[in-house]
């Protein structure tokens, strides 16, 4: 393992060669500098992490030396060293992010152990700016397949309205990828390096979702046994993305409003006002104003978060992206499975090209899923996509309409999984809760 570099900071000579003998023996590539001026030209040219910096030097400070340092590196971790130790100082050392401050004189054991404790907290730091880099990455806009004019024009909304803190509306249907989108907004955002937190306004049952936004003190209700956060206060600085909001109850859109406004809350049975600066991104697969016009969804509300809104076109709506997409999870999908399949067959990039996609870019992530697992060849066939005669089905759903060719599918779908509901809707890229929707309003069921 490659030693730990270590800046030594001290204007007196015997400071730096004694901690230097101590840390290379500890194990550690220490390096000293006599003075801020000299210490910042090498972090100029040299990776440095973490820091022992006398506090009290002439010229520049500790302090001021490790506010620059702050400017250059991250991230930086010190340990402060003084020999006119007081509270004020430490107070203000911890106070700039010191992670340590120490008295001279100071045993060498003491030191080392304060070190192995800043390398550990280093490795934990370096690993979640790694990984926050790459949830961005992941995340990004330019992350999003697509070429068509429809969704370049939802990648310059998500530029434009990521430079700003106002409320967004994602519309699009089930499966369009509006999570996607919201993500993409956070970590192109100032807000990307504090939490995006998600709150499915269906999956919650009514009961626990007033809780599950605002949270609850202990005792306010029956099985409150501590005190929780709600998603308002965790979300705190970043971004709150509450998904299907069109399914959140009448009674909650009021407190919902309320917060939108004025930027405060009370948790269930508190009475502490609490302060929250969230940006809120809301999607759906309804149609707001219709929900608003037959009254089950407040019209204010919807002005309060409609400031903004993107649409996600349905995957029918630009064919011109589906191969594209095909691909990007055939590839996907071969590196997960250890498979090398190089592409699909002329009959599979017709029915793709025909299908109508009712479960949009999920049912089609999932076609390419199940067609990579069951193919034994290097080229997808028809008879490896998870539907039955999948070659039929395009002269099947001709002059039908969008409703009708949704309805075919999922009972085929349902049949061919002997109405196992949890296959079915994996398959379907659409969640449990919606498929049993759907049955219920096309009036499906095992006999029909």
């Amino acid at each position: 393992m490659k030693p730990v570099k270590i800046l030594v900071v001290d204007d007196e000579r015997i400071v730096r060669d004694s901690l230097q003998s101590w840390l290379r023996e500890a194990g550690f590539e220490p390096i000293t500098a006599s003075s801020g001026e000299e210490a910042l030209e090498i972090i100029d040219n040299e990776p440095v992490n973490l820091f022992i910096i006398d506090l009290k030097m002439p010229g520049m400070d500790g302090i001021e030396l490790f506010r620059n340092i702050k400017k250059k590196v991250e991230p930086a971790l010190a340990v402060f060293i003084s020999a006119y130790g007081t509270v004020e100082s430490a107070v203000i050392a911890m106070k700039e992010g010191a992670f340590d401050f120490i008295e001279k004189p100071f045993c060498p054991e003491r030191v080392e152990l304060i070190l192995n404790k800043m390398v550990e907290h280093l490795s934990l730091t370096e690993e979640n700016i790694q990984l926050k880099r790459e949830m961005e990455k992941k995340y990004s806009y330019q992350n999003i397949i697509g070429k068509s004019p429809k969704m370049r024009r939802v990648y310059e909304l998500i530029e434009t309205v990521a430079k700003t803190n106002t409320t967004v509306l994602i519309q699009g249907e089930t499966g369009t990828g509006k999570e996607l989108v919201a993500r993409a907004i956070h970590f192109a955002s100032e807000r990307r390096n504090n939490p995006f937190v998600v709150v499915s306004c269906v999956n919650i049952p009514e009961t626990l979702l007033e809780s599950e936004l605002f949270g609850h003190e202990k005792g306010s209700f029956t099985g409150a046994i501590s005190t929780k956060k709600g998603k308002f206060e965790i979300a705190h600085k970043g971004t709150l993305f509450l998904d299907e909001i069109g399914d959140l109850p009448f009674q909650l859109q009021a407190h919902l409003l309320r917060v939108l406004q004025e930027k405060e809350f009370t948790r269930i049975g508190g009475h502490e006002v609490i302060k929250v600066d969230v940006r809120v991104i809301s999607a759906t697969n309804k149609n707001l104003l219709t929900e608003v016009r037959e009254g089950r969804f407040r019209e204010d509300l919807f002005y309060r978060l409609n400031v903004i809104t993107i649409e996600i076109p349905p995957l029918r709506e630009r064919r011109e992206d589906i191969l594209l997409l095909a691909n990007h999870f055939l590839k996907k999908f071969s590196e997960e499975n250890k498979k090398e399949i190089s592409g699909f067959s002329r009959r599979v990039i017709d029915f793709f090209m025909s299908y109508d996609w009712p479960g949009n870019v999920r049912e089609l992530e999932n076609f390419v899923e199940h067609a990579v697992v069951v193919c034994s060849s290097k080229i997808i066939d028809i008879d490896d996509l998870p539907i039955s005669s999948a070659s039929s089905t395009i002269p099947k759903y001709k002059n039908k309409t969008l409703k009708e060719v949704e309805k075919a599918h999922i009972e085929s779908v349902l049949e061919e999984t002997g109405w196992n509901i949890s296959k079915a809707s994996s398959i379907l890229g659409i969640s449990r809760l919606t498929l049993y929707k759907k049955i219920k309003d096309y009036g499906i069921s095992k006999n029909s």
